[in-house]
């Protein structure tokens, strides 16, 4: 005899903590309350609903009635088909106002929550998105967003309406003829509701473990596509899609076993529903042999078994639906409960106005607690000055313009514009003083307008067309096609290094904020267009307090001071002509880059 295949048996079930539920609930009420006159009539309509619902088998008891005697077409009630139709239409009537009256209220609330997270995921520190993954985080908020919706229509505008009819069918079950109806009615939504509850926190990390690997597998997909490019370079795409196939056996593991154990629940359900349905229509059937009942007493509680069937049947879903929902919210708000590393102080004021200076002062800083970058820095820029910071690969010179941006707060000293600590000061505030032209340029898969634009989104097109001049950019987007409406995909991908570096300093150019940064601004272009932008940035930065961080001494030249950076101090400090004439750290770098600049001019006669 062949053995039957024994259901897989998953981990121990463990409900969610009820402080989920209650968060949830917290979250949305301010958001329904907001169209709290939607709110409650939709909830009228809801009860009108189900109180003609609960009345049609009424209705249609004593339509059955009146047809059992010897003159039926004459003892045909009329105004018993005209209620009966009357209450069928009410039915659907009340359920489409309710839709049409509640479907604002839903989707306001998952916008502006959804909308929430946004800003807080915006609102966290650079450290966070540095260690995030972009696929799982951007699951995490479609699923948790699309839950929400799901747990405001099955919490707030389904379980009500269930209730109050299973309510009603058990008041007219007890007062039209016994408590036995009542009793078996009772203990079949007793049973119903305790094994589905049983049974839907045993499969709880089931549903847990399929949206893990599903978060990962997509996951994996992104990174994956974001570097094509290096996919190819390597010709690694046998190697990425076994790495993505090995997360999707994961999936398809859990998803399978998610799968079979709800057939289980499915099947423990029909057969409490149709052991109640058959002592239900046992008790009715011997009444009406009895004497005691009519036929339209046993048509009656047949309806009132299959009206009760289906909201027994749909609390079954709703529960499922709203664990599932809540196993699905419980990651987005984890996002939300993600701590904001940099905040504004609570007495956190405005830049003021005007010239600014910017200094660092005895700064310590660290990434983390075991690897110092920056050491007792201090250094200043005068208001309308330059100042320029050099150093090989690792010596902490971008980290400077992180903390000037307060992406992160300095772990000793301070770091000031015009004498106001940065952690005194609005970020908003601080932000908008500051333009950056960063090393790696990354451009919004949208139009070169936009990507300008961005800069500043109230500039007209004409500011647009004027920054792109300065960054020399304008005639190479009017020899395109499009012109400035050509798209430059993914991340800016369809433009080469020096196109998207120029795009950055277009950007910055139009921003024209009073303090400038300029981390290696013009790394990615050739010597020729090198010479050109650079000679225009030398004149954008006149009366701009500006910060250069480069690694070609020859960009920097005519800065008002250089700093030489070696393992987050500063080594050396002066003009170029003085640095050189010092015979130090800068003077060998110089002498090192000109012999390789020689070399390559040789290379290329």
């Amino acid at each position: 005899m062949r053995r039957a295949t024994a259901l897989p048996k998953p981990p121990a079930g463990q409900a969610l903590p009820e402080t989920h539920v209650w968060l949830t609930l917290r979250t949305l009420f301010p958001y329904l309350w907001q169209y709290r006159l939607r709110v409650l009539a939709a909830m009228a309509c809801l009860i009108s609903a189900k109180v003609a619902n609960v009345g049609v088998p009424l209705v249609f008891k004593e339509m059955i009635d009146g047809l059992s005697g010897g003159e039926q077409l004459l003892a045909l009630p009329i105004l018993l088909l005209i209620l009966y139709g009357t209450l069928r239409f009410s039915t659907s009537l009340f359920q489409e106002l309710r839709e049409i009256l509640f479907a604002r209220v839903t989707q306001r609330a998952v916008r502006q929550v959804s909308l929430e997270v946004f800003r807080h995921l915006h609102a966290l520190s650079l450290r966070f998105h540095l260690e995030r993954q972009t696929g799982g985080v951007s699951r995490d908020i479609e699923r948790g967003s699309r839950s929400i919706s799901s747990l405001i229509s099955y919490t707030l505008y389904s379980i009500l309406p269930t209730l109050v009819e299973i309510g009603l069918v058990l008041g007219i079950l007890f007062v039209k003829y016994d408590m036995g109806y009542v009793v078996i009615t009772l203990v079949s939504l007793l049973a119903y509701v305790v094994f589905t509850i049983k049974v839907s926190n045993w499969r709880i990390d089931i549903r847990r473990a399929v949206n893990e690997n599903d978060s990962a597998a997509n996951t994996r997909a992104v990174d994956s596509l974001l570097n094509y490019e290096t996919v190819k370079y390597f010709n690694n795409e046998a190697w990425e899609a076994r790495r993505y196939d090995e997360q999707l056996i994961k999936w398809e593991e859990a998803a399978t076993r998610s799968q079979t154990t709800l057939a289980f629940l499915n099947l423990g359900q029909q057969a409490i529903i149709a052991l109640g349905v058959t002592a239900m229509m046992w008790r009715a059937a011997s009444g009406v042999v009895d004497g005691r009942m009519t036929i339209g007493d046993l048509v009656l509680v047949n309806a009132f078994l299959i009206q009760l069937y289906m909201p027994l049947n749909f609390l079954g879903i709703v529960y499922r639906e709203i664990r599932q929902a809540l196993t699905d919210i419980e990651r987005m708000f984890k996002l939300l409960s993600e701590n904001r590393e940099i905040a504004d102080a609570p007495d956190a004021r405005d830049l003021p106005t005007g010239p600014l200076q910017v200094n660092f002062d005895a700064v310590e800083f660290a990434y983390e607690s075991n690897r110092q970058i920056l050491k007792n820095l201090s250094f200043a820029i005068p208001p309308g000055k330059t100042v320029a910071v050099v150093g090989h690969s690792g010596a902490g010179k971008s980290t400077l313009s992180r903390l000037l941006y307060r992406f992160y707060d300095v772990t000793g000293g301070a770091v000031q514009i015009n004498g106001h600590d940065l952690r005194s000061l609005k970020q908003t505030s601080l932000r908008a003083a500051i333009g950056i032209v960063p090393q790696d340029t990354v451009l919004f898969n949208d139009t070169i307008f936009y990507n300008i634009n961005y800069g500043r989104p109230e500039a007209s097109r004409e500011e647009v067309f004027a920054a792109a001049r300065a960054a020399q950019l304008h005639d190479f987007i009017e020899s395109l096609p499009l012109k400035y409406e050509t798209r430059v995909g993914e991340r800016g991908l369809k433009l080469s290094g020096g196109e998207k570096q120029r795009v950055a300093i277009a950007r910055a150019l139009l921003k024209n904020p009073p303090i400038l940064i300029f981390d290696e601004a013009t790394s990615a272009l050739d010597s020729a267009t090198e010479r050109a932008i650079q000679t225009q940035l030398e004149e954008v930065a006149i009366g701009h307090t500006t910060l250069v961080i480069a690694h070609r001494l020859s960009t920097v030249m005519n800065a008002d001071e250089i700093l030489v950076m070696s393992e987050g101090r500063i080594v050396e400090r002066g003009s170029h002509g003085a640095l050189l004439a010092a015979d130090g750290n800068y003077a060998r770098m110089w002498t090192l880059q000109q012999q390789e600049k020689q070399e390559m001019e040789s290379d290329t006669q």
